[in-house]
């Protein structure tokens, strides 16, 4: 026999297996000889179809939202239709952490001149998400067999927050997707022993953080999953990820008012990850001692977990940022099912209902989801408000300084406004919302100007307390009157004007 296939049979057998039919595990060390997947072992092609085309159709159904847009997608268009050189400027003042889809989107945006501005913005999303929900399949086909893989899918494609960025131009999806698929090069590398597999996987996830750095938290889920024989080759490989991550670290500690904005841990974040933890917990108990437990769980608790302890020293939770959790999330699920309806009887009869019903109560958040009112604000409703509001005024401030991105997809509305507290533009100053004149600046130039529109977050928003904010404040109060307000989603667009201008 041969000395390499004696080392792999003797070897011990990881925790990460493959199960080709339910009930039959098997370890993914093979001879060299029959490493190459046999007919029997490749997922049949509804497994992966079924659940691609059904994360496509919801991705593209309502991609547009009506033609509206929210600030952070406001702030990529922005960004990524900045000259070359001038877009590689800023990230070396701000947002940094976004910087490598940035890029991809400036190229994007290159590429397709003339096209629908929303559909290139966010089509890149949806095929991320597709192609996600694709290989979550195969990775549960791998783990616990076909019908775990179609199920896995398709509850990924279904999940709320999963629905929602795909169809948002920001990183999230795109993260997801890597993560993903770095999950399953984690699982073939474990398999396979070998040093592309490894370098594959680094690779991969090297990608995933370099496009948000908060994917590096998944490799504490990836190597809690790892076999005792396994781990020194993947903590190789997940040393190199941080080394190679370690620059853009640096440069985005330096940029931290990019998320001066998030605040402490909520009620609702900490209920949020309760929920999806007791759903996957329950999940693993039906599963009992399966394989694909010991991935799935840690890919579901631990990022989050770690980033909700991170933000107890500095607030930086938010939910988005670890989205690729999800994908635990609906592996447990899946195969929860999976299992529920293989042992029939009643238990497979409530998990059929149970699955029916949770279809039908995510129906109607499935539709709010491609509407305008589903996003924290809605830029396209603030510039016609200003375009109905603003055609006698003189003047504009917004309170924050950072809602100046409500003028950059759309500055026609704003034409004729002088922006009072400005100094330097975004493009020309090189940073996301540009930089303002010192407050006492600020204060004679409104008072010099009879009628001013404010744009506003929603009344009951925390206030900024820097000078320049509160001078802003300061001056609308005590020397002009409230004219009239139109209150749209997310913001509040309100005409002031000195005493007697008011028409």
């Amino acid at each position: 026999m041969h000395a390499r296939t004696r080392a792999h049979r003797n070897a011990p057998e990881p925790a990460i297996t493959t199960t080709h039919a339910p009930g039959r595990v098997l370890s993914p060390v093979r001879p060299p000889r029959t490493r190459t997947a046999t007919p029997a072992s490749r997922a049949p092609a509804y497994v992966v179809l079924v659940p691609v085309v059904l994360s496509l159709a919801l991705g593209l159904w309502g991609v547009r939202r009506g033609g509206t847009m929210w600030r952070d997608e406001a702030v990529t268009y922005d960004i990524a239709l900045r000259p070359l050189p001038g877009l590689w400027a800023t990230l070396g003042h701000a947002d940094a952490v976004h910087g490598l889809y940035y890029l991809l989107m400036h190229a994007l945006f290159e590429l397709s001149p003339g096209a629908d501005p929303l559909l290139v913005l966010r089509l890149p999303s949806v095929l991320a998400t597709a192609t996600a929900t694709g290989t979550l399949a195969l990775l549960a086909h791998r783990l616990a067999g076909p019908r775990a893989g179609l199920l896995s899918g398709v509850v990924f494609t279904l999940l709320p927050p999963v629905q929602r960025y795909a169809q948002e131009g920001r990183s999230y999806a795109l993260v997801c997707a890597l993560v993903v698929w770095a999950t399953y090069l984690l699982v073939r590398a474990v398999r396979v022993r070998t040093g592309k597999t490894w370098l594959a996987y680094g690779a991969v996830t090297l990608v995933a953080c370099l496009l948000h750095e908060f994917a590096v938290l998944a490799l504490t889920a990836h190597f809690a999953a790892l076999p005792g024989p396994a781990r020194r080759a993947g903590a190789r490989a997940m040393t190199g990820v941080c080394v190679c991550l370690a620059p853009l670290a640096l440069l985005s500690t330096r940029q931290t008012d990019q998320v001066a904005w998030i605040g402490g841990v909520g009620a609702g974040a900490l209920l949020g990850f309760g929920g999806v933890t007791v759903l996957g917990v329950g999940c693993a108990v039906v599963l009992k001692r399966a394989p694909l437990t010991a991935l799935a769980l840690p890919l579901l608790v631990l990022p989050p977990l770690l980033l909700l302890l991170l933000s107890l020293a500095k607030p930086l939770y938010v939910d988005r940022y670890v989205l690729y959790a999800q994908a635990g999330l609906a592996l447990l699920v899946g195969a929860a099912l999976d299992r529920l309806v293989r042992a029939g009887g009643r238990a497979g009869l409530v998990a059929v209902l149970t699955a029916v019903a949770a279809v039908l109560a995510l129906l109607p958040v499935t539709l709010q989801l491609r509407t305008a009112q589903s996003r924290t604000d809605d830029v396209t409703a603030v510039a016609e408000a200003v375009r109905a509001m603003g055609r006698d005024a003189d003047g504009v401030v917004y309170l924050p300084a950072r809602r100046r991105i409500w003028s950059l997809p759309d500055p026609g509305p704003f034409r004729g406004l002088r922006d009072l507290a400005l100094d330097g533009a975004p493009t020309a100053s090189r940073t996301l919302y540009g930089t303002e004149v010192p407050a006492p600046v600020i204060r004679a130039r409104m008072l010099a100007t009879p009628r001013i529109v404010a744009l506003r977050d929603p009344a009951g928003q925390p206030v900024d307390r820097i000078p320049g904010e509160a001078v802003k404040r300061q001056v609308l109060a005590r020397y002009f009157v409230e004219c009239g307000t139109r209150r749209v989603q997310g913001a509040r667009v309100t005409v002031y004007a000195r005493a007697g201008h008011c028409q």
